[in-house]
């Protein structure tokens, strides 16, 4: 019986692997990769799904689950994420005044906060660090979900907060979407003229960031400021 547990847990672990490792697997794909017959390998993936470590997607594809974004992220955050972000958030901080804030996804779809610099103003968002909010709701949920516009970076005003707008842009390791860098502001402060600046901002300072993680960065559109 332990061999046999061992074997499962060995066979669920490879097919974990292709599915984190591949760019959205069918059924048929991903059992072939790693020699399991298609029912075999559909019961594990199932148990895989239930615990958040696979998702499937609306085309019947296969891939990384929440879970297993938010484990890898967390094993990052603890040295190298947070650690290559900081000064790419300081910068922003600088430069806008906001509170700029990394993210990762986390279980049952939400966008969980795992580092913040404050911003500068008297009047800025709180410490939302260890809290999670629904992915459909916020702009760094938009970007962990790759929905992202050609120009880089999401705007959201009032998602999760009705007196807040968020601007997120994307933080890539190889060609996956690992965390979000966001602006989080009081409505009230915040205008066109400056949502056209602060986006390509945070777009340039989350491609930096992605650069340290070995990506290949992506410049955005050019903006041309209204004013």
């Amino acid at each position: 019986m332990a061999e046999s547990s061992t074997r499962t847990v060995e066979r669920a672990l490879d097919l974990l692997a292709v599915i984190c490792d591949g760019d959205g697997l069918t059924l048929s794909e991903s059992s072939r990769a790693v020699d399991l017959s298609p029912s075999t390998a559909l019961r594990l993936l199932r148990t895989l799904e239930t615990r958040g470590f696979v998702r499937r997607g609306e085309d019947g594809t296969y891939g990384p689950g929440g879970r297993i974004i938010q484990l890898g992220a967390q094993s990052l955050s603890s040295e190298s994420l947070v650690t290559l972000s900081r000064t790419a958030m300081e910068d922003l901080v600088a430069e806008t005044g906001e509170s700029a804030y990394l993210s990762v996804e986390g279980h049952d779809r939400s966008s969980l906060y795992i580092a913040i610099v404050e911003g500068t103003h008297s009047v800025r968002h709180a410490n939302w660090v260890g809290r999670t909010v629904p992915l459909e709701r916020s702009a760094a949920g938009q970007v962990l979900t790759d929905q992202i516009p050609e120009a880089g970076y999401v705007v959201v005003e009032r998602g999760v907060e009705t007196d807040v707008t968020a601007i997120a842009a994307p933080i890539r390791s190889e060609l996956r979407v690992v965390a979000a860098l966001s602006l989080v502001v009081p409505s009230y402060r915040v205008t066109p003229a400056d949502l056209a600046r602060y986006g390509p901002l945070l777009a340039r300072a989350a491609d930096t960031v992605s650069a340290g993680l070995g990506k290949t960065t992506h410049a955005p559109a050019d903006h041309v400021n209204p004013d």
